[in-house]
């Protein structure tokens, strides 16, 4: 008899099911917070167990790292501990980095295998979700990994805030016209959401910052955003994304449309328009790709590096196998033509979550599957304060309306109601009182002092690395 039918009695699960949940984002967190609801009764009764692997202890919600970054949002109130959310899982902070589904045994690195120097355990499963995200996707640029800086994680978030003020501090202080116009020059590479509203957020909070300093202006400031399409924030349309790029340069940002970065090495960022730029600030968003851990599985992957999956979230061909997000190829069901797949964005990760919570129960149960199925309704992106734009259900919106659209969507989105009051009380009282300008880019090297104190050379992690590893 097959196991998944012994499994089964009245709709509950007769056998322990053990569920394995590869990463702590979107995708992960809601699973798991989702199969927490739906098997209640299993996990008391000892009939489940799910276990999540993060390699942190804690969700980000990504949609506010640029308010983080602009001092808007407090760091931590862009973040959900895993812990504290999904009570009822065993939470590993570690990395999965290799799965075998044939054997049903996934390969966990943590800190403490690294400590112990025995390399990785064997994490042995019956249920699997994959759920590991996407990482930058960075093309072989010439300087770009000495002197890049990323924004996918709240880390980066922060440190490029420190970067930025810290950079107004040397200017400001500086006598060497080179080095003060090299410190003011910021280039953000990459059109998508990520770019435009972390560009957006910053220069903002750089202008308003410079009211503080005696000598500069933020007309002495380059703010550049590169991009190698003809359109940036396809999302919300093309008239959005060309209002948009007006909006931008009206406020002195430079757009290049079709152009690409070809060299930062020696901090100058050299274009393929021939432009060159003496610069101390390159921020890259320029896309994502499929987390590593899914080529090291024996799970069939697409084209692009992502899990072929079935309208029901399951891996295609895999049985007792499940993925969404950004690291599946899910079919959207919605569009017109055949072929086509969800949109790796966080509207479809968190309605996909529930549905893949949903069918895992069903599948246990050996209730009927559903089907993942959901339109587009639009999208919302910030453009700095009180600035923004939307398309939401064929309707378009822009400056304030669009703004307000943004965080009111955002605001009801972000995990948890200790995080949606933190945040609405931090927004009320940025209205009230002046914005924070100061930067902590000590954070990033807490013993410095002491080891000098100590008679030591304090030790410097990569400027564009906050958590110290590539």
């Amino acid at each position: 008899m097959d196991k998944r039918k012994r499994r089964v009695r009245h709709g509950m699960v007769k056998e322990r099911a053990r569920i394995l949940v590869v990463g702590g984002g979107y995708v992960g967190m809601y699973t798991a917070l989702r199969l927490q609801r739906k098997l209640k009764r299993e996990l008391e009764r000892g009939e489940a167990e799910i276990t999540v692997v993060s390699p942190d202890p804690y969700m980000t919600y990504q949609p506010f790292l640029p308010e983080a970054a602009a001092g808007a949002i407090s760091p931590r109130h862009v973040v959900v501990p895993l812990r504290r959310v999904l009570d009822r899982c065993r939470v590993i902070i570690g990395e999965a980095t290799a799965v075998d589904h044939a054997k049903r045994t996934a390969t966990i690195t943590t800190l403490a295998t690294e400590e112990e120097g025995t390399g990785g355990r064997q994490l042995a499963y019956d249920e699997l979700v994959l759920a590991p995200g996407s990482v930058s996707r960075t093309l072989p640029v010439p300087g770009l990994a000495e002197h890049g800086i990323g924004f996918k994680t709240v880390e980066e978030a922060i440190g490029l805030r420190n970067h930025v003020l810290e950079q107004m501090d040397i200017a400001s202080s500086t006598r060497d016209p080179a080095l003060r116009d090299a410190a003011l020059t910021f280039v953000f590479v990459g059109g998508g959401y990520a770019g435009v509203e972390a560009l957006g957020e910053l220069e903002d909070m750089a202008r308003y910052a410079a009211r503080y300093y005696h000598n500069l202006r933020p007309e002495d400031m380059k703010w550049i955003l590169v991009e190698a399409s003809d359109r940036i924030l396809p999302e919300v349309g093309e008239e959005m994304g060309r209002y948009t790029v007006t909006e931008l340069r009206r406020r002195n940002i430079d757009v290049r449309l079709e152009t690409r970065l070809e060299s930062c090495a020696d901090r100058v960022a050299v274009l393929s328009d021939g432009s060159r730029f003496p610069t101390r600030t390159v921020v890259w968003t320029a896309g994502v790709k499929p987390h590593p851990v899914l080529a090291a599985t024996d799970l069939p992957l697409d084209e692009r590096g992502r899990l072929k999956c079935t309208a029901q979230l399951a891996v295609d061909g895999a049985p007792h196998a499940w993925a969404a997000g950004d690291a599946a190829a899910v079919p959207d069901v919605t569009a017109p033509d055949a072929g086509r797949t969800c949109a790796p964005n966080a509207q479809h990760a968190l309605r996909q979550a529930r549905t893949l919570g949903d069918n895992i129960a069903h599948s246990l149960r050996g209730e009927p599957l559903e089907t993942y199925a959901h339109k587009n309704a639009g999208s919302v992106a910030s453009l700095g304060l009180h600035k923004g734009v939307a398309q939401i259900y064929g309707r378009k919106l822009k400056g304030y309306p669009a703004w307000f659209m943004h965080r009111t969507y955002h605001l009801s989105r972000v995990p948890t109601f200790n995080r949606k009051a933190r945040v609405a009380a931090e927004w009320t009282l940025a209205g009230l009182f002046k914005r924070e300008i100061v930067s902590l880019g000590s954070l990033e090297h807490p013993r410095a002092e002491f080891e000098i104190a100590a008679g030591g050379k304090p030790s410097q992690d990569p400027p564009h690395d906050p958590k110290g590893s590539s």
